[in-house]
């Protein structure tokens, strides 16, 4: 076999290796096992909740386990069309066989970050809170873009997105937002994007054309499940009934049904107008700020908890995970990972896999933030 195949077969192989460790396949297999006998149980449904809960452990592990032995398969098959077209001096199959080789080696890759989404709310529905940072109209309407951007990203990914509470800007934009995020992964996807963004651009609110600095910031915290207990006294919250806003129409609620919740001890405050309910509002509220101090707590938890609590203090200067230039030349820069794209428009319209890639891939792989020079 070509050297450059049988470079391509270990780094797949040693890829193969990473994935069966994470997946801890022995362990698995007789998991599963558990679960098939349990659901051969006729008394399975008796409990309905549990059942469900069974039955999303055991697909689950079954399209884990089944999806490694196929990609196991295909790499035996690509390698020994390889071996194949060599001895019969086939040079165009040879090629072909490289060329899936490559492209196991990019899904390998792909998988390897996927693996990495095995913390305990992971698998969660999200929450995506963007708030704008002083500058008024300037702040607000990149806040508007941001929250469009995770709405196009959560799109590409087929996740369900409803808007949970929406705050609008005096003269454009939004003051802050809320969007809930309903998928497979949606959470570990999406919580490196906690932290403050930076846009460079000329201003459209500016009628002399000048070049303006933009911040935001984004949070990202879990949808809790009942199995996580999250204890709240009701004695420690506020909550404050409002009619809601917006942009108008049938939608526009004409009682005060708009829910906003404050959490004395820790200063936290979450808001729902999503639903014409009062009921349904405070319900929700009441999920989101469970959420929001679970979520806390792991922070608190992490070593970086400090320097992650200190962004939330100020977003503005010093602060920002992210820069976005669009003048005077088009450039998106990472300063975590150091990770750029020179397409904008496209990382605005939700192409954000690549940041989140390699966040991910640098929390798994031990290392904090690089030292990265922002844009001008």
């Amino acid at each position: 076999m070509r050297a450059e195949a049988e470079a391509l077969v270990e780094t797949i192989k040693q890829s193969l290796g990473l994935l069966r460790r994470h997946l801890d396949v022995d362990t698995s297999t007789r998991r599963l096992a558990e679960l098939n006998a349990k659901v051969e149980n006729p008394d399975l449904w008796n409990d309905a909740e549990a059942a469900q809960k069974i039955m999303r452990e055991r697909t689950e592990l079954e399209e884990r386990l089944g999806s490694l032995k196929q990609f196991e398969t295909e790499l035996d098959d690509a390698a020994t069309l390889i071996e194949l077209a060599e001895a019969e001096g086939d040079e165009s199959v040879e090629k072909e066989g490289i060329e899936q080789l490559k492209s196991l080696k990019t899904e390998a890759e792909r998988r390897q970050i996927e693996a990495l989404l095995s913390g305990e709310v992971d698998a969660n529905d999200t929450y995506i809170e963007v708030h704008s940072g002083a500058g008024g109209t300037e702040s607000c309407d990149w806040a508007r873009m941001l929250f469009r951007m995770y709405a196009r990203w959560a799109e590409r990914h087929k996740f369900k997105v409803e808007i949970i509470e929406e705050t609008a800007g005096d003269e454009a934009g939004i003051k802050s937002a809320t969007l809930l995020v309903k998928g497979h992964n949606a959470h570990g996807w999406a919580k490196t994007e906690s932290g403050v963004h930076r846009l460079v651009r000329i201003s459209p609110f500016d009628s002399n054309a000048r070049r303006h600095t933009s911040f935001a910031s984004v949070w990202v915290y879990p949808v809790i499940d009942d199995k996580i207990e999250i204890d709240v006294k009701e004695s420690d919250c506020r909550i404050d009934t409002y009619r809601s806003s917006g942009a108008g129409g049938q939608h526009i609620n004409t009682t005060d049904s708009a829910v906003r919740i404050t959490h004395i001890p820790s200063g936290i405050v979450v808001a729902c107008q999503g639903e014409r309910s009062q009921h349904k509002n405070r319900a929700t509220a009441w999920n989101m700020l469970r959420a929001r101090l679970y979520e806390k707590e792991l922070e608190r938890r992490e070593a970086e908890a400090n320097a992650t609590e200190a962004t939330k203090t100020d977003i503005g200067w010093g602060h920002q995970i992210r820069s976005y230039v669009l003048q005077p030349y088009q450039l998106v820069k990472d300063l975590r990972t150091g990770v750029t794209s020179g397409t904008p428009d496209e990382v605005l319209d939700g192409d954000l896999d690549l940041f989140m890639e390699a966040a991910l891939a640098q929390k798994v792989n031990g290392g904090g933030p690089v030292v990265v020079d922002d844009v001008e």
